[in-house]
Order: structure tokens, then sequence, then C-alpha cells
């Protein structure tokens, strides 16, 4: 009876432990799903805060459009959309985008730091067609740039700076990179990213695999910004072209005035020779003068005219040169009008 009380004792207590072990391994895969859900969450943290962030958001139909049209991939429109884009003027657009004398070009759009917003500058002007595009295209990048890892971001920004250094050739994209340079110092690097990811048409191989991430065709935003970049460009080329053209005419219209005033004074010489000798009845030396004095009053008269001429090319350049200056400008005060404007 001992015995058998000590033999079901002792069963009773190796299921008892068997039982323990059964609830240790439970709590302790429970414990490692738990760390693994936490682990995964972290890994993707920002996909889950993405999702959180677009519930309930549809992207209107004119931000949509913008992101189809400079050909999006779908991670790159997640990045766009996250940051529900305002296309906006007036008030609401210069509020959160003001130029505080960094920028060193007109505000067309910024990104708020955080992935906490895109706000763009409406524009309607069909000569500016592109220019909404393109700067959609741009913020994007800023908030992708955002979000890279410290290891990928110095990745890209070697090569970026390499690109800058041995391969840009674009005399305006340099001009602007050496502006933020003074500007903006310490976001070159994000300005370069955004800028060759959407001006530049053709870059090295590694940035275009980077790119890729973000556009389905990236050469298309590239042809958008050139196409209205030229409407900038194009007048600033033809100014730059007539500017040296009345460079050239101005001296040589001064150098034939000053000849003519000088041919001038000597018909008014000869000519107070030949009315002296008509005076004094010298037929003979009279007509003798004539028609050396004619001969200089044909030559006066041939050069005058060129000079007219001159004068009117001249004047004509000067009046289609202000012209264009002139589109040039109304393009600019388009843009900053409907920066400056109260939004309606």
């Amino acid at each position: 009876m001992t015995q058998l009380l000590n033999k079901n004792t002792s069963r009773k207590r190796t299921s008892t432990a068997q039982k323990g072990g059964a609830g240790s391994i439970i709590v302790l895969v429970m414990l490692l799903v738990l760390l693994s859900g936490l682990g995964w969450a972290a890994y993707n943290r920002q996909q889950i805060w993405d999702w959180y962030k677009l519930q309930g958001y549809t992207a209107p139909q004119n931000v949509s459009s913008l992101a189809t049209t400079t050909t999006m991939t779908p991670y790159a429109k997640r990045i766009f959309y996250v940051n529900q884009p305002q296309i906006t003027t007036g008030i609401s657009f210069t509020g959160p985008c003001p130029n505080d004398g960094g920028e060193q070009t007109i505000v067309l759009g910024c990104y708020h730091g955080g992935q906490n917003g895109i706000f763009l500058l409406s524009v309607n002007d069909p000569r500016l067609s592109g220019v909404m595009q393109v700067t959609a295209a741009h913020e994007m990048l800023h908030a992708a740039y955002a979000r890279l890892s410290g290891s990928e971001r110095a990745k890209v920004d070697g090569w970026l700076e390499a690109y800058y250094k041995n391969g840009l050739t674009d005399a305006r994209i340099k001009t602007t990179i050496d502006a933020y340079k003074k500007s903006e110092p310490k976001d070159v690097i994000n300005e370069m990213h955004s800028i060759f990811g959407t001006e530049i048409a053709s870059l090295p191989p590694e940035l275009e695999s980077y790119y890729s991430r973000y556009f389905v065709r990236r050469a298309t935003v590239a042809e958008i910004a050139a196409t209205y970049q030229s409407e900038f460009t194009s007048r600033r080329d033809q100014i730059a072209q007539d500017d040296a053209q009345l460079a050239v005419l101005k001296p040589k219209i001064d150098a034939l005035e000053s000849e003519l005033t000088a041919r001038l004074q000597i018909i008014q010489k000869q000519r107070a020779v030949i009315d002296d000798l008509q005076r004094r009845g010298d037929i003979s030396g009279y007509n003798s003068a004539v028609p050396g004095f004619n001969v200089l009053v044909d030559a006066y008269n041939a050069q005058l005219n060129s000079l007219r001429r001159m004068i009117n090319e001249y004047n004509q350049l000067v009046a289609s040169r202000n012209d264009i200056a002139l589109q040039e400008d109304q393009l600019v005060k388009e843009l900053t009008a409907n920066a400056a404007n109260v939004s309606r």
C-alpha cells in the first residue's frame, strides 16, 4: 500500500513536471512571437506609419494626375500621398512655404520634414505647363531622401557629389547648385538629390538605377522640366543674343555718325568755297569745283542712308529685345502673383 502510494505519488510528480515544462515552452514560444512581432514592427515602422496616415485618404484628381504624369512608382506615390500634397496659391501657399531670402529662385513648392506635408504652387499659365509636375516630383524626392538610412544616404551622397564634380555640364543647374552652396550649405546634397533626379536627362548608371525606385521613366520628368525651362531659357538666350548684336551695332553707329559729322564739315567748307567762286563770278573755277563737291555730297548721302538703315535696325532690335524681356517678366510675375495673391 505504501509502495502503491509511493508509486502513485511518484507518478503525480512526474505528470506535474511535464505540465510545467509544456507551459514554459508555450510561454517561451509566445515571447518569441511577441519579440518577433516587435522586431518586425520596428523594422517596418515606416510602412506601418504610412499605412496609418493613408487610412481614409484618397488623392484628389489633380494630385494623382501629377503622380501619374511624372511616372511615379507605387512606392513614390505612397511617399507623395503620405504627405497629402496641397495645390494652392496666395496666403495658403506662402504661409507653409515662405521665401525668407534663402531661396535664389521663386519658391514653387516645399516639403515639411518628418513627412508632414508637401505644398505646391498652383500655376495655370499654359506657357508654364510642367512647372507643377516637376515641382511635385522634386518635393517627393525631398521626402524620399529623408527616408534613406544613414548608410544608404552616404552611398547616394557619394554618387551625387561625384556627378556634380565630374559629370555635370548644365550651366544653369551648376549656377543653381552654387547658389544653394551659399544660401543653404547644409542642404546642398539634398537639393542635388531632387534637382538631378528631375532635371538631368541622362545620369550615371548607379544614379539611374537608384532613381528607378521612384520613377518608371525618369526621362519623362526631365523632358517636362526642359520644356517649361525653355520658356525662360529661350527668351534669355534671345535677349543675350540681341544684346550682343546691339553691342556690335552701337559703336558702328557712333563711328558712322562721327564720320558723317566730319564729312559734313568738309562739305560745308567746300560749299563756302563754291559759293564764293560763284559770288565772284569765277565761272570756270566754279564749274571745276562742282563735280568734286557733288561727289562729296553723294558719298555723304549714301553714308547717311546707311546710318539711317543701321539706326532703324538698331531700334527694331531694341523693340524686339524689350518685348521678349517683357514676356519673361510676365512669366516671372505669373508665378509670383500666384504666390502673393490671396487664395480663393
